[in-house]
């Protein structure tokens, strides 16, 4: 009898034992569908190889997948171990006693266990031991008295009976134990592996993120753990570092000392900034690496919680470019300072002028014959110095102008006569090339025809005594080009990189204002300058418009041809 009775109980418990298995496989999310078929297999066969003893009475572990399956697999697996339970017992019933416990044991444990379902799922792990050993012992005490009034009604022996069910109720009660055990631990198990898959996957896009930030970002970064090996770094700092293009990739160095990355001579700063820093301290420091300035920041990494030194990272700063800007501002603010106080005496200086040129004058009228000549040298030097006053005025004034929509086609058309009476003095000719259609541009007609005139008259004294000068326009869509082209001797590459500098000039007599106020005047119309020369062939200024709300390029460029 034991024999069948331990075959239950083994039978009973082994979808305690592949719980696990199913867990591994399928996850918790279909619990519900395992424990309804596992236990209602369990409870079949508990049925039958329950065991009849001489006095009619049967026994046979059913208790336990029905009280296990039912709590960890809810409503939907009560009713399926419920409809399995009616099945299977309906035709074992003999007696009318027997009828009446099945109808009395379903009328009071099914509700119960539908009740305590919902608060054992919500337990905590004592709290669902203390839950199902309630509700076990309810039952205990209903099978109990049931049998108690069976011995008694039927005159049977009452003491080896009740000892016989208590050993199979304790062993019950230690397979519920038993169960509740293992179910929770797996469950638990399950849940700590899906935290740490979450968890490594958060790790994960974390080092990502952080190394697609270090990647796009414009600083050099190298990152190193407590033992001095490289965890992440990115190309900027091997182009930094002097180890790109033709060095080794940024993978090749991860996992590497950093001490592998940083020894060159002009690098082993960095090297002795990161080992001081990973003994705690913190540097900012300016470094000279051929003609680059780098600033470095140098610091410890550490726990958040213990401030234990986890590693050290270094960031690297390019600012040769931020340095120069910062030279060329001083300079301009200079340059500025006396560019305003040259403006503000030349602008003193031309009306004591403009009173001595009209006594010359004057004298001019009522001088003989013969110093006619000498009076109109002087009145030519005035022009000319009033000329240049001038020009530098307008190049030293940052003034707003009046713009209007006009095509440059009739700036120029309304400019050719002048050029062509110039052109034809000096022995030369222009060839006009204008493109068919054009955009219309916000522009200062004056300004514009001094740009035009000034680029032109640059073009025909390149040129000496003979030449064409070439005149196009280019349609770009979003604004046009004007292309100034001369035959003449061209610009050597000295000359080039100074030809946009004030008072710069190559001519014996020229003042070297013109080109910065070509480039001042470009400016003003949203566009740039750029000159393209070649020596023994001639010279192309190449001036771009463009559009209202375009990009601004460059002022201005040069290009060797």
């Amino acid at each position: 009898m034991w024999k069948e009775i331990l075959l239950q109980a083994f039978i009973s418990i082994m979808p305690v034992f592949a719980f696990q298995l199913w867990a591994n496989r399928f996850g918790l999310r279909k619990g519900p569908l395992f424990f309804g078929l596992s236990f209602g297999l369990s409870l079949v066969l508990c049925f039958v190889l329950a065991v009849r003893l001489p006095n009619g009475l049967d026994f046979n572990m059913h208790y336990f997948p029905y009280i296990v399956g039912s709590l960890y697999g809810g409503y939907p697996v009560l009713f399926i171990l419920s409809a399995i339970f009616i099945v299977m017992r309906i035709p074992m019933l003999d007696d009318v006693w027997e009828t009446l416990d099945f109808i009395a044991y379903l009328a009071i444990f099914v509700p119960l266990i539908m009740l305590s379902i919902r608060p054992f799922q919500l337990a905590r792990r004592k709290d669902k031991t203390k839950i199902a050993f309630a509700l076990y012992g309810c039952i205990i005490v209903f099978l109990f008295i049931s049998l108690i009034f069976y011995l008694i009604h039927f005159d049977q022996q009452l003491l080896p009976m009740l000892l016989l069910s208590a050993g199979v109720m304790a062993l019950v009660a230690a397979m519920i134990l038993f169960s509740l055990h293992t179910i929770e631990s797996v469950k638990e198990n399950y849940q700590l592996q899906t935290q740490l898959k979450r968890m490594s996957a958060n790790y994960r896009n974390e080092v990502y993120k952080l190394q697609q930030f270090i990647d796009e970002t414009a600083l050099g970064v190298v990152i190193v753990d407590s033992d001095g090996f490289i965890t992440h770094l990115n190309e900027m700092v091997l182009k930094l570092a002097g180890r790109s293009p033709y060095g080794k990739s940024k993978l090749e160095y991860m996992g590497r000392p950093f001490r592998d990355l940083f020894n060159t001579k002009e690098t082993l700063c960095f090297s002795r900034r990161l080992e001081h820093a990973m003994v705690g301290s913190s540097t900012s420091e300016l470094v000279e690496i051929g003609e680059k300035k780098l600033l470095q920041n140098v610091f410890a990494i550490r726990d958040a919680q213990s401030s234990y030194i986890l590693g050290a990272a270094v960031l690297i700063y390019d600012i040769t470019e931020i340095s120069w800007l910062r030279d060329e501002i001083g300079k301009m603010e200079r340059l500025s300072l006396v560019g305003q106080m040259a403006a503000s005496i030349t602008h003193e200086i031309r009306n004591p002028m403009a009173v001595i040129r009209g006594f010359v004058q004057l004298m001019r009228e009522r001088s003989p014959e013969s110093q006619q000549e000498y009076f109109r040298i002087v009145m030519d030097e005035l022009d000319r110095a009033n000329a240049i006053i001038n020009d530098f005025l307008s190049l030293a004034q940052n003034r707003i102008i009046a713009k209007e929509s006009c095509s440059l086609h009739v700036i120029m058309n309304e400019l050719m006569p002048l050029l062509w009476a110039d052109a034809n003095l000096r022995g030369q000719s222009i060839e006009l090339d204008l493109a068919d259609d054009i955009p219309m541009l916000e522009m200062n007609d004056k300004e514009i025809k001094q740009l035009i005139l000034n680029l032109a008259r640059n073009g025909m004294e390149a040129m000496g005594d003979k030449g064409v000068l070439h005149l196009r326009t280019v349609n770009l869509g979003n604004g046009l080009q004007l292309r100034v082209e001369d035959e003449g001797i061209g610009i050597s590459k000295e000359k080039m990189d100074r030809l946009f500098e004030p008072f710069f000039t190559t001519k014996t007599r020229g003042t070297g204002l013109g080109l910065p106020l070509c480039l001042s005047i470009a400016e003003r119309h949203n566009g740039r300058i750029e000159v393209q020369s070649e020596e023994g062939k001639g010279t192309a200024f190449i001036v771009t418009f463009m559009k209202n709300g375009g990009a601004v390029p460059l002022a201005a460029a040069v290009r060797r041809a």
